[in-house]
């Protein structure tokens, strides 16, 4: 029987689990892309709205959409799982994709058409009309809070057992190779479903209709929504380890009633409980380490923490290691965390501007067909899944053999090239902005791909290395927060970009020059807000910089014919340590 459930145990999971997540994940990012990858012409179009406004309006919008994922990861791991918290959040997020797709359908929702000859007279649209549609908007958002912060999480368990039995055998997987596969694959799935969304979705839309242009992608998600269902019999669904953060509250509450107490010196004399923290540490324990040594104060044992009648500790007064360890841990990436934050402000603008930008430029080819403005950023999505497949097949096996780190470059190496690179991104889009406005505009709109295709590089460095750093870095029952982080540092970088806009176009307006940010390009200088943003980079990544140097990883004591041994952290896999010893009941 017990070799009858281990075969049984061996179906769910693995590779073949991949095809249903990743389809689902294409599918959910396509229509995702398609929806907003020209919202910014709908609002200005159809919706008559300003410039200004509608950048605030998608921005803020990404930001709540990028904010929701806190709270469905806290769902998710606390009791539902991921795999309802994915279903729930796709159906909600279809929809609200109907909602705003019945609005593009129906021309009572819209208000009229401008007349060519009188655009002075244009009309915006009704209050009401434009309350339906930043609803269905706003349920879009709430559906991506349980999609978002799960995928991730739930595709990596997929092959947990793989990366768990390989450590125990000594082989490479010990050692996380399979990991940055799995993170690579993911974002090259989103770059091409991006680039799709960004030429088929894209021409619909400026050619054929609104209407359609938004079915597609609304189709797209309901088949995506199908196809993960369909897999839930292969799918290995982890049981919830509880309110992860009741856990950090515990901690939290345990250490301020101790405050008085001395911290020991031996960290092995800390309370530890193998059997109570089974549930959440699948992996491995987490060892203790030497940071943040106050919340230790909440692993001591003092009179009256253990509850004699069933001898556990009581929750608000003793709290386990590997529970002040997940505490620790999660404060400790917070810092990498927060450099992540300007990722996000710096391009949170720089879409919408360069669809006003390649609007007003040649976009005409040879044979007279022109290219729609949002189509221009598929080279961004191709320069990041380049970027991807190069960083598998050549940069890794490279980096392997020049520094032995099994990794090849480590995830914070990787997210400081990344940043690194995104400052030459808005170099690039200030000197082509200074060149088109000399031009007033008669210049070829092509002229925008250099800044596209260096932003796409910089996304496959920062933007995985930090999702990747973010998932291993952080406790294993507190994965979906740690993928909700990646997207709550997205969401703050939205916020952040639309108080940039409006700063930069209040302060500049006292100007002479009437402001940088108008709704004619041609009067303001879009040139001088791209320079801004590069020296905001740079202070950016010289924080990075100082913060990776201080920071301290996480490390699994792995239980291996019944001995505690140290398993470290990527980046500190090839120096020597001393054997950890641990007080385990």
């Amino acid at each position: 029987m017990a070799d009858s459930g281990k075969k049984e145990k061996k179906k769910l999971g693995g590779m073949k689990t991949m095809p249903f997540i990743l389809s689902n994940e294409v599918c959910d990012r396509f229509a995702t892309a398609g929806f907003n990858a020209n919202m910014v012409n709908y609002l200005r179009n159809e919706l008559h709205v300003p410039l200004l406004q509608a950048t605030n309006t998608l921005n803020n919008f990404a930001g709540t959409a990028s904010l929701t994922p806190i709270v469905g990861a806290l769902i998710a791991d606390s009791f539902a799982g991921r795999f309802w918290t994915i279903a729930v959040g796709a159906t909600l997020y279809q929809l609200g994709m109907l909602g705003v797709t019945i609005s593009a359908i129906l021309p009572s929702l819209r208000p009229p058409p401008c007349s060519p000859d009188f655009p002075s007279t244009c009309q915006e649209a009704a209050p009401w009309q434009q309350a339906i549609f930043y609803l269905s908007l706003m349920l879009t958002a709430v559906g991506s809070g349980g999609t978002r912060p799960c995928v991730v999480a739930f595709g990596a368990e997929q092959l947990e057992e793989n990366d768990k039995s390989g450590r125990k055998s000594g082989s490479e997987e010990s050692s996380g190779k399979g990991k940055p596969s799995f993170f690579n694959i993911y974002f090259f799935c989103i770059g091409l479903s991006v680039m799709l969304a960004l030429t088929v979705v894209v021409y619909v839309q400026d050619n054929v209709g609104w209407g359609i242009g938004f079915g597609i992608p609304t189709v797209s998600m309901f088949i995506s929504i199908l196809v993960f269902i369909f897999g839930y019999p292969i799918y290995i669904r982890r049981k919830p380890g509880g309110s992860p953060m009741a856990r950090v509250a515990q901690v939290v509450a345990a250490a301020l009633r101790k405050r008085k107490l001395v911290v020991p010196t031996d960290g092995s004399v800390l309370y530890q409980n193998r059997e109570l923290d089974a549930d959440i540490s699948t992996v491995g324990l987490l060892a203790h380490t030497k940071q943040f040594k106050f919340l230790d104060r909440a692993a001591i044992v003092a009179d009256g923490d253990i509850d004699e009648s069933s001898n556990r500790p009581i929750p608000w007064r003793l709290s386990t290691v590997h529970r002040v360890e997940e505490l620790k841990s999660i404060l400790g990436i917070l810092p990498i965390w927060s450099a992540g934050i300007f990722i996000s402000t710096a391009t949170s603008n720089n879409y919408t501007f360069g669809l006003v930008q390649a609007k007003s430029m040649d976009r005409q080819l040879a044979s007279g067909f022109s290219i729609p403005p949002a189509s221009f950023f598929i080279f961004s999505s191709a320069s990041m899944l380049l970027t991807l497949t190069l960083y598998d097949r050549v940069i890794v096996p490279l980096a392997r053999r020049l520094t032995g780190n099994p990794e090849g470059i480590s995830q914070l190496r990787r997210i400081g090239m990344g940043l690194a690179i995104a400052v030459l991104s808005n170099v690039s889009a200030a000197l082509i902005e200074n060149r088109r406005r000399c031009a007033a505009g008669h210049i070829s709109a092509f002229w925008l791909v250099p800044q596209c295709m260096v932003h796409g590089v910089s996304e496959g460095f920062a933007s995985v290395g930090l999702m990747e750093f973010l998932y291993k870095q952080s406790p294993e029952s507190m994965r979906s927060i740690a993928a909700a982080l990646f997207w709550l540092s997205i969401s703050l970088g939205h916020y952040g970009g639309t108080f940039l806009v409006t700063m930069v176009s209040d302060l500049t307006k006292r100007s002479g020059e009437g402001g940088w940010l108008q709704d004619d390009i041609n009067e303001g200088r879009l040139d001088y807000y791209y320079w801004l943003v590069v020296g905001m980079q740079v202070f950016n990544l010289v924080y990075f910089i100082i913060c990776a140097k201080s920071y301290v990883f996480k490390r699994l004591e792995v239980e291996e014919e019944g001995d505690a041994k140290l398993h470290l952290g990527d980046e500190d896999d090839h120096e020597d340590h001393p054997h950890v010893h641990a007080a385990v009941v």
